[in-house]
């Protein structure tokens, strides 16, 4: 792949060789497939009675392995074992080593050896032979995915045969047929169709990044943009989109039970928007208390904007004050912008995203020594998805450099993933 530049899908046996395709920059998107785990093979009926990597280290105990050097199941064994500090000892006791996970399990069909160490899925092909899991090989896996080429010339029709490698009901399917463990899939659709569920003010940061997404995959996603207040109940209602992309946490803990494991992706922080050369020279949020200012904020119901608002104002000791000169509330911070392009208000709190987009008329001053005035934004997949994986792969879309760089370019602090 790196010398011939050629090449539509990889297909390797071990995600190690996928991890120095993707170091190689060789990838553009991956596809979780299936796992295969480390056991070690007997005879039918388990005649030695093998439990227990002890009971491989007997004296009349004959062992073949995989090389750790030419082969994935031995490499990973000998990174387990080494881990627990049985390597040297299962080494001295190994009667031969072999090339293939194949010829492993040959070996002791034909009564060469009395045991193996092989994965799961090559007992399929051997009905005399059985699997005995021991506890010192549980974090022996392999993974198994289906990786698009970044030197494709096709890369649509690449994506759309790893989806269906990827699909429960085809190729994983086949992969659990012959012995796999597949991964928990999406249904096949030829052109599936999402929804997301996101907080207005990130609509301009990942609109682009949306399309792209759609174009490449084949696939449709339908957005659904509004204040996380109002979006949290229609959730409650029982409208539950496959993702969500919240304004604040805050949003996302109210709905934690249907998405579990949402990530942090980026941080937003409030400021307060005046008119272009602040003709008010309001320079903090006390000055927003100045008799006759009219002022605009969120709706402390309807969106995330507004309820961090009112914790910030809560926070500087002078919500009394604020108060009275609010004139309107609004459930995103663009209609806050309108009015303020208008003229109808005097200031606004809104966040520093939503000054962004109107640089030539406003202005933005940012709101000092209140660390409640930062918003974090996560993105979460909902636990029953129908498209779990689809989702997933739009999270990793909104991921990617040059997604970043709108985001950050709209005023949004990036936050790298947390890794497990």
């Amino acid at each position: 792949m790196e010398i011939a530049g050629s090449g539509d899908l990889f297909l390797p046996a071990d995600d190690s060789y996928l991890a120095l395709a993707r170091n190689r920059k060789l990838l553009a998107d991956e596809f979780p497939l299936a796992r295969m785990q480390a056991v070690v093979v007997v005879p039918k009926g388990n005649p030695k009675g093998i439990k227990r990597l002890a009971d491989l280290l007997t004296g009349d105990v004959r062992v073949a392995q995989a090389s750790p050097d030419a082969a994935a199941i031995g490499k990973l064994t000998r990174e387990a074992l080494l881990a627990s500090g049985d390597w040297d000892k299962l080494h001295a006791r190994t009667t031969v080593y072999k090339t293939t996970v194949n010829e492993v399990a040959s070996d002791v069909k034909v009564g060469a050896v009395d045991c193996g160490i092989v994965f799961d899925a090559v007992l399929h092909d051997y009905d005399t032979l059985e699997a005995v899991a021991i506890p010192e090989l549980a974090a022996a896996q392999a993974h198994i995915a289906a990786a698009v080429l970044k030197s494709s010339k096709q890369p649509q029709q690449a994506l759309h045969l790893a989806r269906y490698l990827a699909s429960r009901d085809k190729g994983l399917a086949r992969y659990k047929e012959f012995g796999f463990q597949p991964i928990d899939g999406d249904a096949w659709n030829e052109r599936p169709e999402i929804t997301l569920y996101a907080g207005s003010m990130l609509r301009p940061a990942i609109e682009q990044t949306i399309t792209a997404f759609e174009e490449r995959e084949g696939v449709r996603v339908t957005r659904v943009y509004n204040g996380c207040g109002i979006l949290v109940a229609q959730m409650k209602a029982g409208q539950v989109p496959d993702a969500y992309f919240a304004c604040d946490s805050e949003f996302m803990n109210q709905v934690s039970a249907i998405f579990p494991e949402s990530q942090d992706v980026s941080q937003n922080e409030l400021v307060i928007l005046v008119q272009k050369g602040n003709p008010h020279g309001i320079r903090s949020l006390a000055d927003l208390t100045k008799k006759g200012l009219r002022v605009g904020v969120g709706h402390e119901k309807q969106c995330a904007m507004g309820w961090l608002t009112q914790r910030t104002f809560t926070e500087s000791g002078l919500k009394t004050e604020l108060m009275e000169n609010v004139v309107v509330q609004t459930p995103t911070g663009d209609m806050l912008v309108n009015q303020m392009r208008s003229g109808s208000l005097d200031a606004a709190v809104a966040y520093l995203s939503n000054a962004a987009g109107a640089a030539e008329h406003l202005d933005a001053i940012r709101i000092q020594g209140i660390p409640c005035s930062v918003a974090t934004q996560p993105f979460g997949v909902a636990k029953d998805s129908a498209n779990k994986q689809l989702a997933a792969r739009l999270l990793e879309a909104i991921r990617a450099q040059p997604s970043q760089e709108r985001f950050k370019s709209e005023g949004f602090h990036w936050l790298d993933p947390v890794q497990p």
